[in-house]
């Protein structure tokens, strides 16, 4: 299992549409995507135009399909609403881990 935590600042007068495309990325992914487990977006409480995803997969091989699919296409098409690139960090889940915990019900 992989966890990225990925960090990008938006555009004030882009902020609509980079929320509209974030939205159709995160919620197919979870919809979509059997190896992806989550995909949460936050927004920095100190800085609006700052935004947080978490996302967990399964393996590589489903990061992999993830950005194949059609709303990740979305996502990408947006990349002009980003005030500098995205900051990722991969990371590796410790709690919970319980498998049940991450099953995702279909």
């Amino acid at each position: 299992m992989l966890a990225i935590w990925v960090k990008v600042r938006v555009k004030p007068e882009d902020r609509k549409e980079f929320l509209e495309a974030i939205e159709t990325d995160a919620l197919g992914s979870e919809r979509d995507e059997p190896g992806c487990l989550r995909f949460n977006v936050l927004q920095d409480e100190t800085d609006e135009n700052v935004y947080y995803f978490f996302e967990v997969y399964r393996d590589q091989a489903a990061l992999e399909a993830h950005r194949a699919m059609p709303h990740y296409a979305v996502w990408r098409a947006a990349a002009h609403t980003l005030a500098g690139p995205t900051e990722a960090t991969r990371c590796r889940p410790v709690f919970p881990a319980a498998p049940a915990y991450w099953a995702k019900p279909r």
